[in-house]
């Protein structure tokens, strides 16, 4: 054995136990650590021939990386839309590496029931009745990726093509209409083969992110008579958390043949409190379904879930034959219904949180969340330095500065406020108009964050007016 591996074979509880001091430390001064950390450039490193060894490549780590590292899991981090890591999800998270099962469909290992079992409370969660099957994958853009798929199957199968078989060709484009689409399904379609522009953009409601359902219903009626067609709704957009009608959507199916796929990353969780879960009315009738789960189920990267009513169509796109794997026999394996064989256990932090926390766990960290987007919408609200662009409807808060900033100044507002360590936050568009987003979706956020990231805000905001 390679002397290095042996040592540290023979040192792992010591290994371990620096790894551990090593992580109480990050978390314990996380509410401390700079949220927002510009990475100054290194040169890299070769590869070593004889190798550092476990302990001093932590050393070596540390002492490269450690300053850089920001506090992006922490309850100040508003940008994108992301979660942290319950405690419950951080320690099934380390036991995923440390156990290294097989979750992809071996039957030597309980991994797959874990899988299983999270799926099911994900379900109840989320209000979907069981007819709803479901997988972990790496994320949304995965999860949209997914659904897609099985829509484009189902579209080409309507009209007798097989497309998991024979592919695209000979086979016309395929019609995909939403009102605001997230970038991911643009990336899914091109991926698909798809093709990016051939995503119909609809008509939206005045002054929202929602869909217009009168300009739907006129856009599959101006499709050739009994095309299959796939509608992709939203359930929370990124900017200002707008939810399309999906049940309206869901009405139309009754008119006209389209799949309907609904792009619902966070904003699925509205079904988890009674105060926001009439925004996803509906979801129950959807042919697919995207929800992330390092967003506010809160574990780590990577993890989402992708859920179908139409399971046998999953399993012809994305079953792999294989000799050494088996028939694939009454209930395929996950490498049966995913673009992955080989899969991390991402059920495992999610099962040990589902069941650490429960529903009410869940509906307490939403509704804590979305009532402190609505504190600091109320900050900006009265203030002369700010302004709302959009209503708080639930978890993000869209805004700008006064007058009408373009994107540098945008970005040079953010940037200074990333500098103080406080807060970090996006830029967006919105309207067509520079802004900027602040999410809110981590389970340790509290009132004095917000106050503690306004006081910076505010500061910067009027530093930056003195100077104009």
């Amino acid at each position: 054995m390679n002397p290095m591996l042996a040592n540290d074979a023979a040192q792992l509880d010591q290994i371990l136990e620096q790894t551990l001091a090593t992580a109480k430390q990050f978390l314990h001064n996380l509410p401390q650590r700079p949220v927002g950390v510009t990475y100054p450039a290194k040169h890299l490193q070769a590869l070593p021939n004889a190798g550092l060894g476990a302990e001093q490549t932590l050393e070596h780590f540390l002492s490269r990386f450690s300053s850089t590292l920001t506090g992006s899991t922490g309850p100040r981090y508003w940008g994108f839309v992301t979660g942290g890591a319950t405690p419950a999800a951080l320690a099934g998270d380390w036991l995923v590496s440390t156990f290294d099962q097989n979750p992809s469909g071996t039957t030597e290992t309980a991994a797959i029931q874990v899988e299983n079992e999270a799926i099911s409370m994900l379900r109840e969660l989320f209000g979907l009745p069981t007819s709803f099957s479901g997988t972990f994958v790496s994320g949304a853009t995965m999860a949209n990726f997914v659904s897609l798929a099985i829509g484009r199957q189902w579209v080409a199968k309507q009209l007798n093509h097989d497309v998991a078989r024979m592919g695209l060709y000979g086979l016309a484009p395929i019609p995909v209409l939403s009102g605001a689409a997230h970038s991911s399904i643009y990336k899914a379609m091109s991926m698909l083969g798809m093709g990016r522009q051939q995503l119909q953009t609809i008509e939206l409601l005045p002054e929202r992110e929602a869909v217009n359902i009168d300009a739907l219903r006129q856009a599959l009626a101006a499709l050739p008579k009994n095309q299959p067609a796939i509608v992709v709704a939203n359930a929370g957009t990124v900017n200002s958390v707008d939810f399309d009608d999906i049940t309206a959507i869901a009405a139309l199916k009754q008119e006209f043949n389209f799949w309907l796929h609904v792009d619902a990353a966070f904003g699925g969780f509205a079904a988890c409190s009674p105060q926001f879960a009439h925004l996803v009315h509906g979801i129950e009738h959807a042919d697919s379904l995207t929800i992330d789960a390092h967003k506010w189920l809160n574990v780590p990267y990577d993890s989402a879930m992708q859920f179908t009513r139409h399971a046998a169509l999953q399993v012809e796109v994305f079953h792999n034959s294989a000799a050494y794997l088996g028939p694939m026999g009454e209930n395929p394996g996950f490498f049966h219904r995913t673009p992955e064989n080989s899969r991390r256990w991402r059920s495992l932090p999610a099962w040990f949180t589902l069941m650490a926390y429960g529903s009410a766990g869940y509906q307490e960290i939403v509704e804590r969340d979305c009532g402190l987007a609505q504190m600091l919408g109320n900050y900006i609200s009265d203030s002369h330095l700010l302004r709302l662009v959009a209503p708080v409807r639930m978890n993000v808060v869209c805004f700008s500065l006064v007058g009408h900033p373009d994107s540098a100044r945008i970005q040079t507002f953010l940037n200074a406020v990333s500098a103080t360590g406080a807060v970090f936050m996006t830029a967006t568009v919105y309207e067509g108009q520079p802004a900027i987003r602040a999410a809110f979706s981590n389970w340790r956020t509290t009132a004095a964050d917000v106050e503690l990231a306004w006081q910076a805000m505010e500061r910067v905001a009027a530093e930056q007016i003195d100077k104009l």
